[in-house]
This record gives structure tokens, C-alpha cells and sequence, in this order.
């Protein structure tokens, strides 16, 4: 039950005593004075049923006080200590000197509310509408978006302490859930082999005696699985959420031949790393690898406003899975900065997000003008910068044909698709023509077939072509320096918000986590903007400062 309240006055000793403890005041006190009551508890009455439990604490503390606790990074226990403890906070949320604090669990159970109510992005909202009615916000302007990977927090588990570990997990769920049933379905050496975390264990160094540990584990996963879905076992079992886990990676891991052995998959049998669990503990964590780095967890985007007299203000996030690549998340991420009214004029993004069918689908649908470098045509005749490469041909769209720098037309004009499902269109031209003409040499390397062409639909073909044209010239360059700012915006996110580490279980739960780390960035950011604090610049030794430049 939520007790409504709206926000009380700061009580004038709370007020006299924080003054003269911060006689040029805390951002969190900076924050209280300029925005007010950021949040309010009708926002949040769709959260707490109004027959049920005990009056509630007053909505809008709890998400100033969240909002607080990511200002600082701090955890659940330190944020109620701050509470309790610190004058400042006490200012912003309108508490007396003596008022107790709130005890941690609230705030867990605040989140926990926020998420079952779909209410997510709540916090972040309610701030960004206020500061587009101040004027800080507004549409049609620069905004840049940029990824950086963010870690589970899991421990990292090789192919044989993952499925020692699921088993073990399993096993520990049903001794709660079902202590009279399982021992019976167990022998002794169960007890010892799964009785302690897998990371304790001295693991053989040899292929062939860790292939010997995987199927012993093999083997007692499939005979704890018949038991359990076996008709005299409880029918409530498989669905218990351990037990569920613990079948879908004995399916990744293990298959069972014509003669029921258990045999180890190799790890070009395994799934590929979008569906591979490499934890029981975190199943949605995945594993990926962008050039030198290798971490298990997920994606953050994060989109921010970059215009010269206005604060740079974090406009969306988006959370995905390691392996979603950023081309799959720009349709989404434009698609809710024009829901939210905050779409941009211009888009700054590197080349990840792009493709060819993006340029087309933001400019006509959403009126955005991406401004981004596209991937150079890959043949071996652009990249030698030597031959005939894709702008040496002339094509009629009409007339399905192809026409080389010799003159010779095409002869098939075959519409396909690639590996990542989008329309292509190949053409060929004859092998006897192009191996009788002289200039063979710059056009193909194939002996015996003629050359071949791939291309995108008309529209998105011109489109990637003006592209590649513009990407190189002076304007465009200038266009495009801001985009780096973003990179900037990611640094801060890690270095002060914790961005980098997951504080939770889950995709819900870290794109909650990242939400809320977004709204603790814009109001640092609104901060600084109010004290005149401005962009600090990137920051040189002064060794390098001497440097002599070019």
C-alpha cells in the first residue's frame, strides 16, 4: 500500500545545518534546489496495490534516494546508511535531523516493483520530461550513440566446471525443494563429487582425463534427469527453476547415442555463443569477443544529446546480450527517441550500427540524418586501389543488366540473399568475354568464370554508394568529429557509475541497472551545467604537452 504524500518543505533545521555544512551546497542538495520534486508518488501508484500490506515508504524518496545511490555508486546497505547519516541527503529528501533512515531491503524491493510494473525506465523519464520543459532537452538536434560490454557478475566457468556446477546447482535446489526424495536417487560418491563449488576442484590437465570427468558428469546428469521425470517422482520437479536450467545445458553439453552412452559434445557440436549457457547462475550472461577483449555478460548502448549550448543529456539505453551486434539495435534505438519525442536531427554513429537498408529506413521513416562512416566496398580491385572495382560498372535497374568499363553487358541478373538474410542481387557476366579481353587482369582473378558483381537492391545500392562518396570529403569529417564525444560519455559511465560490472542477475534486471545509471549521469551532468563546471578536456601529461607537432 503506497501512502500518498506530496513533497514536504525541507525542515528548517535540516535546512540550517546542511547550509552550514555546504555553504556552496552537494550536488545532491544542487539537485533539490533546481528540479524540486523530480518525482512524485502518483507516478508510482500503479506499483503498490492499495489493499495489501503496510503503508508503504512515500514513493518519490524511494526514487530520489535510488537516483542518490547511483549518483555515488554505492550499495543498497551504504545508500540507507547515507540516509540515515549524511545531512545532505537528508536535505534533498525533506527529512528531519532525527529521522531514522530506511532499511536496505526497501530499496531491493522498490526495484523489484519497478520491474514487475514494466516500469523501468521510470526514473529516467520523469527526469528527461522535466528537462525538456526546462528547455535542457529538445528535438531535432545532435545525438551520438556508441556500446560498451558489460561483465555478469559470475564467475567466469570453463566447459567442465559449467556442467559440474549446473549438476551441483540442481542437486542443491532439490535437497531444499524435495529432501525425502532425493537421497534414495543418489549414490554415495554424489555427496563428495558435488558437495563443494566446482572452482575447489584440482582439474585434470590432460584431454583425455578431462573427457573421462565430462561423461562421469554426463552420465549422473541423465540418470538424475530420468529420475526426475519419471512418473513416480513428484510432478512438480521439472519445474523447479534449477532443474530447468540444469536440462538445457545437459542438451548443449551431452547427447546420448543408439545405445544410450553418454558421449561429451565437441565444441563444434556445442550451440552457437547466442544460446550457449555458461552459468547456472546467470542462464541469459553470454560469451563474446571483440578484437582483444573476451568477457561473459551483456551489451549497454547508450544515445546522448551533443549540442554546443545545451547539457549533454543521456536520451535512451538500451541493454542487450553479448552477442547481439550493434546493427540489430539502431532500428530500436531510433524507434523509441521518436515515441519519447526526442528524435534527432542528426545521428552520429561509428560504422557497427550501420548498413545500407538503416540509411534508408531512418531518413524516410523517422527523418534522421545519419551521419556515419560505411564499410568500404571489400573486392580486391578497391582495396588494391587498382582494377575495376563496383564504381567502374554501369547498371540498368530497368533492364536488369550490367555493363563493364569494356562495354560487354551482363549476362544473369539473379536476385538472392546473403548469410545475414538481406536481399542481394548477383550478377555475371560471360566467361568467354571476359576471358578474351585485355583488360582481364584488373577485373577478375577467376581462370575459367567471368566477372561477378554483388549488389543491394537499387535504392539501398545508390544510397551506400553516395555514402562512401561523402564519407571522404572535408564537410563530412567535421560533421562526424563530435561523434568521439561518446567515448567520453562510456568512460565516465565506467570510471564513476560502474557501468562496466553488473550489479544483478539478469537482462531485466541489468537494463534496470543501467536505466537508473543513466539517470544518475544526467543529473551529474545538470549539475555541472548549473555551476558552469565546464566539459573537461582530454586530459595530456605534461611530457606530452612539449610534444612538436607535425
Amino acid at each position: 500500500m503506497l501512502r500518498a504524500e506530496a513533497m514536504s518543505p525541507i525542515p528548517a533545521a535540516t535546512a540550517t545545518v546542511a547550509r552550514a555544512a555546504f555553504p556552496q551546497g552537494s550536488p545532491v542538495m544542487t539537485l533539490r534546489d533546481h528540479l524540486g520534486a523530480i518525482y512524485q508518488d502518483a507516478d508510482f501508484q500503479a506499483l503498490f496495490p492499495s489493499d495489501q500490506g503496510q503503508p508503504a515508504w512515500s514513493a518519490w524518496r524511494l526514487a530520489l534516494i535510488t537516483v542518490m545511490q547511483y549518483l555515488e555508486d554505492l550499495s543498497d546497505r551504504q545508500a540507507a546508511q547515507a540516509v540515515r547519516g549524511r545531512i545532505d541527503w537528508k536535505y534533498a529528501l525533506s527529512l528531519p535531523l532525527a529521522h531514522p533512515g530506511v532499511d536496505a531491503s526497501v530499496l531491493s524491493e522498490f526495484r523489484c516493483r519497478l520491474l514487475q510494473a514494466g516500469a523501468e525506465d521510470m526514473l529516467l523519464e520523469r527526469l528527461l520530461s522535466q528537462c525538456q520543459e526546462q528547455g535542457w532537452l529538445q528535438a531535432g538536434g545532435r545525438q551520438r550513440s556508441d556500446s560498451t560490454h558489460v561483465v555478469a557478475t559470475i564467475r567466469v566457468l570453463h566447459r567442465l566446471e559449467v556442467v559440474g556446477e549446473t549438476l551441483r546447482a540442481a542437486l542443491n535446489s532439490l535437497a531444499v525443494a524435495a529432501p525425502e526424495w532425493l537421497p534414495a536417487r543418489v549414490s554415495a560418491d554424489w555427496f563428495e563429487r558435488y558437495g563443494s563449488r566446482m572452482e575447489d576442484y584440482q582439474w585434470p590437465k590432460t584431454a583425455e582425463h578431462r573427457q573421462q570427468w565430462a561423461e562421469t558428469f554426463g552420465r549422473d546428469g541423465h540418470h538424475l534427469l530420468a529420475e526426475i521425470w519419471a512418473e513416480t517422482a513428484p510432478a512438480w520437479l521439472p519445474q523447479l527453476p534449477a532443474v530447468e536450467v540444469f536440462r538445457q545445458v545437459w542438451v548443449q553439453q551431452f547427447y546420448l547415442d543408439e545405445h544410450h552412452h553418454v558421449h561429451w559434445r565437441t565444441s563444434e557440436e556445442s550451440p552457437p555463443a547466442a544460446q550457449l549457457i555458461h552459468s547456472p547462475y546467470d542462464v541469459e550472461a553470454r560469451f563474446s569477443r571483440k578484437r582483444e577483449t573476451q568477457w561473459v555478460g551483456y551489451k549497454v548502448h547508450l544515445t546522448e544529446t551533443c549540442d554546443s549550448n545545451r547539457p549533454h543529456l543521456i536520451t535512451q539505453v538500451e541493454t542487450t546480450t553479448a552477442t547481439t551486434t550493434d546493427v540489430e539495435v539502431t532500428h530500436t534505438i531510433q524507434a523509441d527517441l521518436v515515441a519519447h519525442h526526442r528524435v534527432p536531427g542528426t545521428h552520429l554513429l561509428d560504422t557497427g550500427y550501420i548498413e545500407a537498408e538503416q540509411l534508408l529506413i531512418s531518413r524516410e521513416h523517422y527523418g534522421i540524418d545519419i551521419v556515419a562512416p560505411v564499410l568500404p566496398d571489400s573486392s580486391w580491385q578497391a582495396r588494391a586501389q587498382q582494377g575495376f572495382d563496383l564504381t567502374h560498372f554501369e547498371v540498368n535497374w530497368e533492364q536488369h543488366q550490367g555493363r563493364c568499363p569494356q562495354g560487354h553487358l551482363s549476362r544473369t541478373w539473379k536476385p538472392s540473399t546473403d548469410r545475414r538474410g538481406h536481399d542481394t542481387i548477383a550478377i555475371t557476366f560471360p566467361p568467354e568475354t571476359c576471358q578474351a579481353c585485355p583488360q582481364r587482369a584488373q577485373c577478375t582473378r577467376s581462370q575459367k568464370q567471368g566477372r561477378r558483381l554483388t549488389l543491394r537492391p537499387q535504392r539501398q545500392h545508390q544510397a551506400l554508394q553516395r555514402a562512401r562518396q561523402t564519407q571522404e570529403t572535408p564537410d563530412f569529417q567535421q560533421r562526424y568529429a563530435p561523434r568521439a564525444g561518446i567515448e567520453g560519455t562510456l568512460s565516465q559511465g565506467l570510471r564513476a557509475f560502474g557501468l562496466r560490472r553488473c550489479r544483478y542477475i539478469g537482462l531485466a534486471k541489468t537494463h534496470l541497472q543501467h536505466l537508473i545509471t543513466a539517470t544518475a549521469m544526467n543529473v551529474a551532468r545538470l549539475v555541472n551545467w548549473w555551476k558552469d563546471v565546464p566539459l573537461a578536456q582530454t586530459r595530456r601529461s605534461q611530457l606530452a604537452k612539449l610534444a612538436p607537432t607535425a
